[in-house]
């Protein structure tokens, strides 16, 4: 490759990387904040809670606006306070008890450490489908094992189906071993992947967001599932199925390993 081809080639990696990098300059601006052993703690409880609320508001307004009842999964059903509160409770105190303290050792252990670069916004892409991939290969195949042994079901996942109509709110009303499982699947992919801060943040940004989605109830002309062609992404009305038959849709995003295993079940054929 002559000198003029590999410029050619270096500006058309680079260009991905400037689209990028005022972003992770502004960040960068916040170093102090991104590197405090507090940050991820304030970062997720922020993220997932700013993600529920607009759920929580539709679900005041559903009994007296008759149009939302339109998407709404289950028309008939709205959380009470008595179902809200300790899901969020439930949530602050995991994350304040026992997500703390281990984010605390990480950061005692492994500071972090930023980058002044950006990421290639392929790269980025690339990186977050391949992060959701592995998390839902991951969480197919733990899910399916505390369905299928009782003893793992009622040691860690019964607390997160005590709420047979999902809601928002109930996202991460688990155990924390299943708090713990699925974080621990967060952290191995991206240090899997080598993936850049900025990377990192989306994946978690974009796992949180279509996690609440899933148990949302809401099933909105722009919701993610039908925005992805070939009925590849399940969704919420896919997770909703789940909740109330148990034995189907055990994916919490795509849809071929349920596919594959034969534990597909469409939610038009309920």
């Amino acid at each position: 490759m002559n000198s003029h081809n590999r410029s050619e080639l270096h500006v058309l990696c680079g260009s991905g990387q400037l689209l990028l990098q005022p972003l992770w300059d502004r960040l960068r601006t916040w170093e102090a904040l991104l590197q405090s052993p507090f940050f991820p703690v304030f970062f997720s409880i922020t993220a997932y809670v700013g993600f529920c609320l607009p759920f929580v508001v539709l679900d005041l307004l559903c009994p007296w606006v008759p149009t939302l009842r339109r998407y709404k999964i289950r028309p008939d059903f709205s959380p009470s306070a008595r179902q809200l509160l300790p899901c969020l409770g439930q949530t602050l105190y995991q994350h304040v008890v026992f997500v703390l303290p281990m984010t605390l050792l990480h950061w005692a252990v492994s500071p972090a450490l930023l980058p002044a670069e950006a990421p290639e916004l392929f790269q980025l892409v690339s990186h977050v489908v391949l992060c959701l991939l592995l998390f839902d290969t991951e969480f197919f195949v733990w899910h399916l094992l505390h369905h299928k042994v009782p003893w793992l079901y009622r040691t860690f996942h019964k607390m997160h189906h005590q709420n047979s109509s999902p809601f928002a709110l109930a996202t991460q009303y688990m155990s924390v071993g299943e708090l713990f499982s699925l974080g621990f699947f967060d952290i191995v992919n991206v240090l899997l992947l080598q993936c850049h801060p900025l990377t990192t943040l989306t994946f978690h940004v974009v796992n949180i967001w279509l996690s609440v989605e899933d148990h949302s109830g809401y099933d909105f002309p722009w919701s993610t599932h039908r925005l992805v062609p070939f009925g590849w992404f399940g969704g919420v009305a896919h997770h909703d199925l789940h909740h109330s038959q148990f034995n189907c849709n055990f994916a919490p995003y795509f849809t071929h390993w349920d596919k594959i295993l034969g534990t597909l079940r469409s939610a038009h054929a309920k």
